[in-house]
Formats: C-alpha cells, structure tokens, sequence
C-alpha cells in the first residue's frame, strides 16, 4: 500500500493541534520552541552529553552493545535499539546480513527515515566527521584563495593519518585544499584550512556550534579531522544531517563527487627553472571509484568514508535513481571483509530504491534550527521577512479582516491561528520538502 504524503502532513497536524490548543486559551503569541542546547563547557565547546542524547558520556571505545536510551530527535522510534522499518504488505524485507552496529537510510529531499538501526547511537565517527568540518568551514574561502604553508599549520595532525601530501614552505590554493580533503581524506589539508581559519580551537568551536545549528545533538568534536579522540563521538543520523546539508552547496557536491584530480606536488628547480611537479589523487570512496571485487554503484555521487581504529569503517553516502535520491550512513560493521561498509551500503540502497514509496518511514530528518524559526510568524516560506511566500500567505499581519469582525479575543486568536496554519503549511512544505538538493551531482561521467 503506498505510503502516504508523509512529513508536510504531520507537520502541519501537529502545528494544527499546538495551534489549536493555543487559540483555546487565547495566547496572543506564538512563540518558537526552540531545540535541546547542549550545555557550554570551559573551553566554549559543547558537553560531551547534549540533552539531546541521554547515553552519558561517551568514551573512544564504545560498548559493544547500544545504550538503553539515545535521542529521540526526529522520531521516537529512532531512539530505539534494533532495526526499526515498517514491514508491511508489498515492503520488501531487510537485508538479512547487516553487521553495522549503526545504520540508517533516509529519503534526501524529504527526510524521511524509511528505516534505521541504533540511529542515535553515539559513537567515533572517523573521518566522515570531515563533512561537518567542510559544511562549516567550506563558504569562508574563495577557490582561488592562495596559501603558503608554515610548519604552525600542521601541528597536530595525528600519527598514521591519512595524508595527501601538502609539504611545508609550498602554496596551495583553496580549491586544492578541498580536494585533499575530499579526496585523499588528508589530514594535514583539514589542519591547514583550520589554520587559515584562525586555527584547530576556533574550528572546533565552529564545528560543534554548527553541528547544535543542525539539530545533530549526538555529535561532539574535538579534532576536525575526525582522527580518535576521546568524546570525539557522532552518530548515524547526525553524519546523514551532515550530508543533506553539506549537499546544499555546490562546491560541497562536486568535490564530494569527484573521482580523480591534480594534486600540486614538490617546487624543484630543472636546468634553471622553476618546476611545480604534480601527481594523481583518486576518491577514496569505492562506490564512486570502483575497487577489486567491488563496482562502481549505479547513481553514487558522493560523499564520504572513515576509517580509524576505534571507529571501524563509517560511510555515508547519496545516489539517486527513478527520481528518488536517498542517504545510507553506515558505521563500524562488524565484518571483517574488504570494503565491507561499501557492500552493506550499497545493500540498504538497493532496498531503500525498492522500499520508496512504499514503506512508511519510521523518523525524518530534522531541518536545522534556522529553518524551523523561518517558519514563524512574520517570516514567509522562503524564510525572509515580509512579503509573499511560495506557501500562498500574503504579506498581511496573520491577523486579518476575519479577526475584526469576530467577538472577542477568542475570535482573534482564532484568526491568528488561521493565519499562521498559512504561513506554516507553506514553510512546513519548504522545510520538508524543497529543502534539498539543489542541482544534485548525479551520475558524473568517469575520466
């Protein structure tokens, strides 16, 4: 049986209800309840245990086993150990070999879960952190942006980290930082933009601010790198919001999706000259590159994968097919084959493809707060002050000619809630279901 038009429409019910019970009692104003904060550490960072994820403290090497209680942001059954999917009629059943301790998979343009495993589980998140660290950090710099490395701008950068070769006293562009990052999951790239960007404290600080902004209240940062640290944690919905709002920008996109580039190598000096020599860097997402006994997965474009010893494998990952473009995060599969986390991605897209449209979901991805407070009174759908949303409220206060002629402040209130149920059904729908993704890299052509 299809599921039905999901998420616009239980958002606007439970907006119709609150409403309802706040014209009952004639409350003038409505105002916007905000998200869980986490509460300030002395450095200015979030706790490591926002109020959003009541698990405790989280250790660099979680239990095997999932807490008895995670966060229930998006839905009450995401805070819930075990699979959770509606199997019913015409759904098609799970994969039956799944080791992620962690997984979920998400429609990307209406946030809807359409099925989750310990989604709000807090654990190390390896370098797919890295895209809440581009998310953050990517709008600040030109592409064309040039930087002289200094010996201060890699300090820091974790033993065994996985490099992509920037050498000390070299200029690097912006746009080759990124590709470093994306690419060659480089460490030393992460630190030298974070040196750029008043160094690892300030992006820290950024980071886990961004990550509250996003409603992803599992995550805390300490190494902008995503190597292991201890409280360094996120989870599988936390990196999924990551994806869905990093893929909101362009630049974010088509780094993510890039399979091969030119990396700027050592300056030498040949007969006389100067030579900046280059190599070869290469995607390390096997999806989108393709590995032995593992191809290229149909649709893939992007985003990103870790690997780090208390993490295990983490991968997110989007692809589109028959219109429909989802999420899958994976993290810490507890299978010991080669590109096992690919494989058991490439799995929960096969059956989220199969499922959409016809399962209903079990959660949904929150939009971010800012989007939320777009959708409060005086602000039109598209989150601007004034004037004329694509919802269809006009630029009149919500309380309108209706309001005047009822009896009394009941009438009013009435009105006013009226008038906001406009205004919110239109942002509901923006929110929802507009809110990603804008010209969506998809299937790009291989060198």
């Amino acid at each position: 049986m299809p599921a039905p038009k999901k998420t616009a429409r239980r958002s606007l019910l439970v907006t119709s209800v609150a409403l309802s019970s706040l014209a009952l009692t004639a409350v003038p104003a409505l105002p916007a309840v905000a998200a869980p904060k986490p509460s300030p550490s002395p450095s200015g960072s979030p706790s490591p245990n926002p109020s959003g994820s009541p698990s405790g403290s989280p250790s660099a090497s979680p239990s095997a086993t999932p807490p008895a209680t995670m966060s229930s942001v998006g839905g009450a059954r995401l805070g819930e150990a075990g699979p959770q999917a509606n199997l019913a009629s015409g759904v098609p059943v799970l994969p039956k070999d799944l080791s992620a301790r962690s997984w979920i998979v998400a429609d990307a343009e209406s946030g809807d879960v359409l099925a989750a495993n310990n989604a709000h589980w807090r654990l190390p998140p390896a370098s797919t952190l890295k895209m809440l660290f581009a998310d953050t950090v990517l709008p600040k710099f030109p592409k064309t942006e040039k930087h002289k490395v200094v010996p201060s701008d890699l300090v820091g950068v974790g033993a065994g980290s996985s490099m992509v070769g920037i050498k000390e006293g070299e200029t690097y562009t912006v746009h080759d930082l990124w590709l470093g990052v994306f690419l060659r999951s480089g460490n030393d790239a992460v630190h030298v933009l974070s040196a750029m960007n008043d160094g690892v404290d300030t992006t820290v600080r950024e980071m886990n601010a961004h990550a509250e902004e996003l409603q992803a209240l599992d995550t805390h940062v300490v190494s902008p790198d995503g190597y292991d640290a201890p409280g360094q944690v996120s989870s599988a919905y936390d990196l999924t919001l990551f994806a869905r709002s990093g893929l909101q920008k362009k630049d974010f996109r088509e780094y993510s999706s890039t399979v091969t580039a030119k990396f700027p190598g050592k300056t030498t000096k040949k007969k006389g000259k100067t030579v900046r020599g280059s190599f070869e860097i290469q995607n390390t997402n096997r999806l989108l590159t393709g590995a032995s006994g593992l191809s290229v997965y149909p649709g893939i474009a992007g985003v990103k994968n870790g690997n780090t010893t208390n993490a295990g494998a983490t991968f997110t990952g989007v692809a589109e097919r028959g219109g429909k473009v989802l999420l899958v995060t994976i993290m810490n599969p507890a299978k010991d084959e080669p590109n096992e986390v690919y494989k058991e991605t490439a799995k929960l897209f096969d059956w989220g493809f199969k499922a959409a449209g016809k399962v209903e979901p079990v959660g949904e991805l929150v939009p971010p707060k800012s989007a939320m407070q777009s959708a409060q009174p005086g602000s039109n759908a598209s989150g601007e002050a004034g004037g004329a949303g694509s919802g269809g409220a006009s630029s009149k206060p919500v309380a309108s000619s209706t309001a005047e002629t009822a009896s009394g402040g009941m009438g009013i209130a009435f009105a006013i809630t009226g008038g906001v149920l406009v205004l919110l059904a239109g942002a509901a729908f923006l929110v929802n279901r507009r809110w990603p993704l804008p010209d969506l890299v998809r299937r790009r052509p291989r060198p």
